[in-house]
């Protein structure tokens, strides 16, 4: 049976959707960008730090759904810039690290919501 996932440890949906759906063992996360829950502002300070936001909002949602980062099985990133890569890499790789990292792509797109640079989205096992 589909259960949803909410929770307000991240951004709430800002449209018809939700942060996560989980189905039959899988949680499939929507695609999280640099939102801080609390306050509801950007975090745009430096790809790094905004980079550090979007996964701490994938986090807040794996673990709401009673996963973890751990579980994760793919994620998908967009950036705008993909110069950037390396620098996303270097935050990106103290979340994932190498014994339990997903299986990725990290693709170019030209606009992202609200203009950010990254956003991620994640399918995980609960």
């Amino acid at each position: 049976m589909k259960q949803l996932v909410n929770t307000p440890n991240a951004p709430l949906p800002i449209g018809p959707y939700n942060q996560a759906v989980a189905y039959n063992g899988l949680l499939f996360v929507s695609g999280q960008i640099a939102i801080d829950p609390p306050t509801g502002d950007l975090v745009l300070d430096n790809i790094e730090a905004e980079t550090h936001q979007v996964l701490q909002n994938v986090k807040a949602i794996v673990e709401a759904a009673g996963s973890s980062l751990e579980k994760v099985l793919k994620a998908s990133v967009f950036v705008k810039d993909m110069n950037l890569f390396g620098r996303i890499n270097v935050v990106y790789g103290e979340y994932f690290k190498p014994e339990f990292a997903p299986a990725r792509e990290l693709v170019q797109v030209s606009e992202l919501p609200k203009f950010v640079n990254i956003e991620i989205s994640v399918i995980a096992h609960q």
